[in-house]
């Protein structure tokens, strides 16, 4: 299997519990760091076609600004309502400063 990882930002671009809106391979994509760590979902909100990058981060989740719906940056499942659709979730990987995103392989089934 070849290596679909993209450059998405440098990791100092991230701020502590923030997040980064990136286009990767035409895919809006939330670079968040939570909790120590790096993640990446598609920038959109399955509620309604909202930007999650502009909600706010904690906990490993995040929130949609417009109706509130959390999602783990784990595994994308929304945790709260109104929101019942999981967002795709993609590996993310650190090489040196820069972190690589893989949106050809999401890690959960979410469309």
């Amino acid at each position: 299997m070849s290596d679909s990882f993209e450059r998405a930002c440098a990791a100092t671009d991230v701020p502590d519990e923030g997040v980064v809106s990136v286009e990767i391979g035409g895919v809006e994509v939330a670079v968040v760091k939570s909790e120590g760590q790096y993640f990446a979902v598609r920038d959109e909100c399955s509620h309604a076609q909202i930007q999650l990058s502009e909600g706010d981060v904690g906990n490993c989740e995040i929130e949609c600004w417009l109706h509130g719906s959390r999602f783990d940056l784990r595994t994308g499942e929304p945790l709260s309502l109104p929101a019942y659709d999981p967002v795709p979730v993609y590996p993310v990987r650190l090489d040196g400063d820069d972190l690589l995103v893989d949106v050809k392989n999401p890690l959960n089934q979410a469309s």
